[in-house]
């Protein structure tokens, strides 16, 4: 089992940022319980599906999990999660701090009931701020926390988004380790707390660390950003039949690339002596691999560069990601027979344990596949569940046929 087996999670996330992190409890043992609201998590209406609500946004951020839908604007609703979170470890939300008030489910009202808990508020914003209570989206806080104008800066001038959900996962896996840290502190005090990871802030953390540049110092030393990042060539590289990624990046590398190509008139030339010196000419260091690189193919220099020790990988697009030989020698991409969907295909989990292995334990939930079951866990009774789902406070699933 894995190293989170005992571990109770409330989840009342949508979307992305909230569901990636509770995923990645679940898969490491944790049971997390993600409350749906009577609408559906957006998420399943995203891409192409089998079925109505199991896209494969949802279906791969919210594996690992048991599905209770609960309208939380009636008292009921709101009665069930306060029982569930007596005994819960961890309460997951990313609804803005005024709306948890308004639904008296903030930190107070849940530590009223359950001293232990730790209660992660993933937000847009920390909550001393002007734009505390303001909405927030991925994209919104890639440009925000300066990405954007990066991607500009290194590009044709041009700011765009990255064409991941770079903000929601960042923030997300920073909130697994914020309630990884709580349990650890609440195992040696005994006492739970409000933990609050803010998008912004994080993101702001996460490219500044990177770019603060001379901006770290007083009086600033430039305008910050990390040259080498900033680079025009700083891409995957033109080869004479398509694209592959080259970086070479120490004195050592480049003395074999040197060699590897031939090229042993650019061994000698000043602008290639050192690392600080390569710095500060990067712009014509990284056009000069780009000429070179250009001359062979990328079978030939995949060969040529590994044989020279040379860091290097091919450029894949989505299919041929999914076919790299090590990725399929792990069983990265793994299928597995969803009870509803059929024949689905998801990832492992990365990291490797050798005391505790973290794996999905149960496959994304249908909408509302898990009410009765936790309501029963809850201590309600039949005519109880019977009454919550006439009233609309809850949905259960019919069950598959």
């Amino acid at each position: 089992m894995g190293p989170l087996q005992g571990i109770k999670v409330v989840d009342i996330t949508s979307v992305l940022m909230g569901p990636y992190a509770t995923q990645t409890l679940g898969d490491f043992g944790a049971d997390v319980i993600k409350i749906e609201a009577p609408g559906g998590d957006i998420t399943r209406q995203i891409g192409p599906e089998r079925h109505r609500g199991m896209g494969p946004v949802y279906l791969n951020a919210n594996r690992s999990k048991r599905c209770i839908v609960l309208d939380l604007k009636q008292a009921a609703g709101r009665e069930v999660v306060l029982r569930l979170l007596t005994s819960a470890d961890v309460f997951v939300t990313n609804v803005r701090p005024n709306a948890m008030r308004r639904l008296q489910l903030d930190y107070d009202a849940v530590s009223a009931v359950n001293k232990k808990i730790i209660y992660a508020s993933l937000c847009g914003f920390g909550g001393d701020g002007p734009y505390s209570d303001k909405p927030a989206y991925d994209d919104l806080l890639q440009g925000a926390s300066g990405l954007s104008h990066l991607i500009a800066r290194a590009g044709d001038g041009t700011p765009r988004y990255t064409p991941v959900a770079l903000a929601d996962r960042v923030v997300g896996l920073s909130a697994v380790n914020a309630i990884l840290a709580s349990l650890v502190q609440r195992g040696a005090s005994g006492r739970g707390q409000h933990v609050e990871i803010p998008m912004f802030e994080t993101m702001a953390a996460f490219v500044m660390g990177d770019h603060m540049g001379g901006l770290t110092f007083e009086p600033p030393l430039d305008r910050g950003g990390y040259a080498r990042h900033l680079a025009a060539d700083r891409k995957p590289y033109r080869t004479s039949d398509g694209y592959i990624c080259v970086i070479v990046y120490n004195d050592k590398q480049w003395q074999s690339f040197f060699k590897a190509t031939g090229r042993a008139d650019l061994g000698a030339d000043p602008m290639f002596e050192t690392f600080a010196i390569r710095m500060a000419h990067i712009d014509k260091v990284y056009a000069t691999l780009a000429e070179i690189l250009e001359t062979r193919s990328t079978a030939d220099w995949l060969d040529a560069l590994a044989a020279a020790d040379i860091p290097v990988m091919p450029m894949h697009d989505l299919d041929s990601l999914m076919a790299d030989p090590h990725l399929v020698a792990t069983d990265f991409f793994a299928t597995a027979e969803h009870p509803s969907e059929g024949l689905i295909r998801s990832m492992r989990v990365p990291t490797r344990w050798s005391e505790t292995p973290a794996e999905p334990h149960r496959l994304a939930p249908r909408f509302g596949e898990h009410s009765h079951e936790i309501l029963q866990e809850a201590g309600y009774s039949a005519a109880e569940i019977k009454k919550l789902i006439a009233d609309g406070t809850t949905i259960a699933a019919p069950p598959l046929g």
